[in-house]
């Protein structure tokens, strides 16, 4: 981050005046969406899930469930397009499966922007370039999100990630969320990436049928 140890300060300090009061301000939506997930889809509520975080360190993100479990009960999998519930889809498309993230910002363990965190699996295979994004702490939304989304390639929002990490302020901060908020008030459809490979130099990672909760 450019601004140093006080930009860092600063960070965070924003992140925990957002996040603590959303927290309270959409515990009743989040309760809702709780009781929801467990009429429909059972337990678990939550899905943990091992993500890198500031310099590649783990931690776990939480997040809302939106898949059915990925074997059936004569233990066949289940395909993972198939596994995306309905309530689930609603979920991703309004980006409200998020919200439970809001305790890894007050954690510390991620803040309300940057690169989104993406799965462990993936480290090895990053660019020296490309590991930068791993020079701030993950966000809920971030540049990449607000520039497009699922819609922009990975190459593409990798440079946009670094492009965040060497070009951070508290003003491009503002300005993401303030975007970000535009495009949920404004109901901007944002496609599924439950089939979506990851790409490394035109080699795809694609999804194991023991590792198919990747997709959540």
């Amino acid at each position: 981050m450019s601004a140093g140890p006080a930009g860092a300060w600063t960070k965070r300090a924003l992140d925990l005046v957002l996040s603590v009061p959303a927290l309270v301000v959409l515990s009743p939506v989040m309760l809702a969406i709780a009781v929801a997930i467990r009429a429909t889809m059972g337990r678990p509520v939550l899905f943990w899930q091992v993500r890198p975080g500031y310099k590649g360190t783990s931690f776990s993100i939480v997040k809302f469930r939106t898949m059915r479990d990925p074997l059936r009960p004569d233990g066949t999998i289940v395909p993972l397009n198939a596994r995306v519930t309905r309530l689930g889809s609603i979920l991703r498309r309004t980006s409200l499966d998020e919200l439970p993230e809001l305790w890894n910002v007050v954690k510390g363990e991620m803040s309300v922007v940057g690169p989104r965190p993406l799965l462990l699996e993936y480290l090895p295979r990053y660019s020296p370039e490309q590991a930068r994004r791993h020079d701030v702490k993950p966000g809920i939304t971030g540049l990449a999100q607000v520039k497009g989304r699922h819609l922009v390639g990975w190459d593409d929002r990798f440079v946009l990630d670094v492009w965040y990490v060497d070009h951070w302020s508290l003003r491009l901060d503002l300005r993401i969320i303030i975007a970000t908020v535009g495009q949920l008030a404004g109901g901007q459809a944002v496609p599924d990436s439950t089939t979506e490979n990851f790409w490394f130099g035109g080699t795809p990672v694609e999804a194991r049928p023991h590792a198919q909760r990747t997709a959540e």
